[in-house]
């Protein structure tokens, strides 16, 4: 089952909680904290695989979530980091945050990896907050929750040249001849059902990959028919071969045919429409040399390059590949957009913001970093409190509240944490 598509939802492990711990030793205060920190989540991380050849499997597991780490323990132990989870990918796979549909990063290479979410940080164990003042810290951080996306994946296969053209004009035909491809050819529309590739050998040192794409018809950019659901398997191509049915079997006009097809690449992507083009004028076979001549008359004026082939008989199709192998190595890798690194680092922005939602006299605070407050507080500890409030305030919620109006003894509520507002 050929699949394109997917839409999935990834989270990494959260870190682990730090731990609050206090060693027995003569002399020291309470023992001296000895709490060890939490381990970091694992992160979900994409990697190529050049043996993958669809995204079927994403149909059928569509959540992936990553592994936790570890709490701290006493002795100043560390909690183990959560392992990370690989997903492999076909190589041409395309990765877009789902809300935006921006594309985050593009995997084009063999064994190509990418960090699509981090796992969360490890919380401090009591250690760290030992002061001179203060030398029996009753309290920890909690571990950073992971990062959290919902995205689509993408494939749009690797090939440095396209076939393109109306249904039935001989695509697959070709890309038998030229390759070892074995694409299903029948006497009838929309034969071709998934795009096909083949790899076509020039000499024993140069090969190239081709694409035959399935039949564009009119209207193909608006949904209609077979053709605009793989436009986007050509985007990455250097060279397109237009093959046009020269002889008019199918009672269609040869140069409407190249016209109509051009512009549902332009209204479909507008980058594609000037992508080079050589065209191949084929089943001159049974064509008669009134209507090659005018096709190709017609075609050159237009300042394309024009191959006289017939699919069926190989006439001049050895000649047509040697062409275009000399014309892709002289082209530079089509880049579909400049890879964005910076994903991760829009998240953790998010992570910093809270809201402030009043019902009657009770303020409520939400938000990640609002929560991981929380988690790391001991309410029955002073100098945890101290540190919660100090918190408050340098982050600007003490503010935020005071520009909603919250008055002395109002209740403001930050998850299981409850007080009354004192000026």
């Amino acid at each position: 089952m050929f699949i394109d598509e997917a839409k999935i939802y990834i989270k990494a492990g959260n870190g682990g909680n730090g731990c609050v711990s206090f060693r027995r030793e003569k002399y020291i205060p309470s023992g001296g904290p000895d709490g060890g920190d939490g381990g970091k989540g694992g992160d979900i991380i994409f990697v190529t695989d050049v043996n993958a050849r669809t995204l079927v499997d994403f149909k059928y597991k569509t959540k992936y979530i990553g592994n936790s780490g570890e709490n701290g323990g006493t002795y100043n132990c560390s909690g183990k980091a959560g392992d990370d989870i690989i997903i492999r990918v076909p190589v041409g796979t395309i990765i877009r945050d789902a809300i935006t549909m921006q594309p985050i990063f593009d995997l084009s290479k063999p064994e190509q990896q990418f960090i699509a979410v981090k796992g969360g940080k490890g919380g401090a164990g009591n250690q760290h907050f030992a002061t001179s003042r203060r030398q029996t810290p009753n309290f920890a951080k909690s571990g950073e929750d992971g990062e959290e996306k919902e995205i689509i994946l993408e494939l749009k296969l690797l090939a440095e040249v396209g076939l393109i053209g109306f249904p039935n004009v001989g695509k697959s035909t070709l890309l038998s001849i030229v390759s070892s491809a074995r694409p299903k050819i029948a006497d009838y529309h929309f034969t071709t059902l998934t795009p096909n590739l083949g790899v076509v050998t020039v000499d024993n040192d140069n090969e190239f990959v081709i694409a035959d794409i399935p039949g564009l018809i009119e209207g193909a950019h608006e949904g209609i028919g077979l053709g605009h659901e793989f436009l986007k398997h050509i985007e990455r191509t250097k060279l397109l071969i237009h093959v046009v049915d020269v002889s008019g079997s199918e009672g269609r006009d040869p140069v409407e045919d190249f016209e109509k097809i051009n512009e549902e690449l332009e209204k479909y992507n507008e980058k594609l429409s000037k992508r080079p083009q050589i065209v191949a004028a084929n089943k001159c076979d049974i064509s008669s040399k009134e209507n090659i001549d005018r096709f190709v008359k017609e075609i050159k004026k237009r300042g394309y390059e024009v191959f006289q082939i017939s699919g069926a008989t190989s006439l001049n199709v050895k000649k047509l590949m040697k062409r275009t192998y000399e014309i892709i190595k002289e082209l530079p890798d089509t880049v579909l957009f400049e890879q964005n690194e910076t994903f991760v680092e829009y998240v953790a922005k998010e992570d910093e913001l809270f809201t402030i939602r009043k019902e009657g006299r009770v303020f409520h605070i939400e938000g990640k970093w609002a929560k991981k407050l929380v988690n790391s507080t001991n309410v029955t500890d002073h100098e945890s409190m101290q540190y919660f409030q100090r918190t408050l305030r340098k982050n600007g919620v003490i503010k935020a509240l005071e520009d909603m109006g919250v008055q002395e003894e109002d209740i403001v509520s930050i998850y299981k944490i409850e007080f009354e507002y004192i000026r």
